[in-house]
């Protein structure tokens, strides 16, 4: 009974001090890292202001807003808004283009970083990958405007060095118009964004490689595997999990459009592809001081977003992943 009532107490008293210890933990830590803590402070600062706090003006999107007469002002419509959209023929095609660019920068582009990962970690002589990396990181620090410059110049049919190095190799015979037609454009458009963004979405799949145990590479060794078994049988598997939380996220963004990158690229002769939601939303929301038309749209997007989020997150758990919530 002695021995019981010891460990009874010992166990109370580990309780106890776990549980001080839990409630010191924050201010222990602040103390230590408050030079970390100070950084977060402006980015988190930034999004609860342009996130968070703009919550109470998607009433916009019910209102016949006049910006003169400030919501209590404004006419509440209900969802005439939502209706008036969605019998726009300009809002369906908008909506059209952004859903064949979005799910086609998706299919090709989500396996791109993890390809690149994958040969990337095959790397064994470490400054030429270091070089490799350093190259393949700095177009996601390009704004659009300068990659629309650079690729204008390179794919111009004319004097494109693209277009005459193709022809002096005798695989055309006349420039293509990679970014002024549009069928030429969408292909080329799709592969531009792939090319500044894999470097960088490479990364979280290097930092998911470099946490996988040595030992399962060990055993696989042993057991004769080469290097593309291991590729296959290891590594794959391995960063499974954050390759479906990524895709999940992504598929968040599927009514997304980048206003930068669209109107970086545009011109005359690809009007009818490149007219996406976001030129939608500029022209015929902000442009117009349509305002609600904006914030409809706007919230439209959103919600949707929302929608793809939590039902992809249910499929990976029914699946067996563990999603993202």
């Amino acid at each position: 009974m002695a021995r019981i009532g010891s460990n009874l107490l010992r166990n109370r008293t580990t309780q106890i001090r776990n549980i001080h210890e839990k409630k010191k933990n924050f201010l222990f830590y602040l103390k230590k890292d408050w030079r970390l803590y100070l950084l977060l402070l402006f980015p988190l600062t930034l999004v609860i202001v342009f996130k968070y706090a703009s919550y109470p003006g998607l009433r916009i999107a019910f209102l016949n807003y006049m910006p003169a007469r400030g919501y209590e002002g404004s006419e509440f419509v209900g969802f005439d808004n939502f209706r008036k959209i969605f019998k726009d023929s300009d809002f369906i095609r908008a909506l059209r283009n952004t859903l064949i660019f979005n799910f086609t920068d998706l299919i090709i582009g989500f396996p791109a970083p993890i390809i690149l990962a994958l040969l990337l970690n095959e790397i064994r002589f470490k400054y030429f990958k270091k070089i490799s990396q350093t190259i393949l990181y700095l177009p996601h620090f390009l704004s659009w405007v300068i990659v629309a410059s650079i690729f204008y110049q390179l794919l111009k049919p004319d004097s494109g060095i693209v277009n005459i190095l193709l022809i002096k190799l005798g695989l055309i015979e006349s420039g293509i118009p990679f970014l002024t037609e549009k069928y030429h454009w969408a292909v080329s458009y799709v592969l531009i964004a792939i090319w500044q963004g894999v470097g960088w979405g490479s990364i979280i799949y290097l930092a998911a490689i470099t946490n996988i145990p040595s030992e399962l590479y060990e055993a696989a060794t042993i057991d004769g595997a080469g290097r593309w078994q291991k590729m296959w049988y290891v590594t794959l598997p391995s960063i499974k999990g954050t390759a479906v939380t990524l895709l999940i996220i992504n598929l968040g963004r599927i009514m997304g459009s980048s206003f930068e990158r669209l109107d970086s690229f545009d011109n005359v002769q690809v009007r009818e592809f490149q007219y996406q939601l976001a030129i939608y939303i500029y022209e015929k929301g902000l442009g117009a001081s349509k305002f609600s038309t904006a914030t409809t749209v706007g919230l439209f997007q959103s919600l949707t977003g929302l929608l793809l989020v939590l039902t992809a997150d249910r499929l990976a758990k029914w699946l067996g992943e563990d999603g993202l919530m």
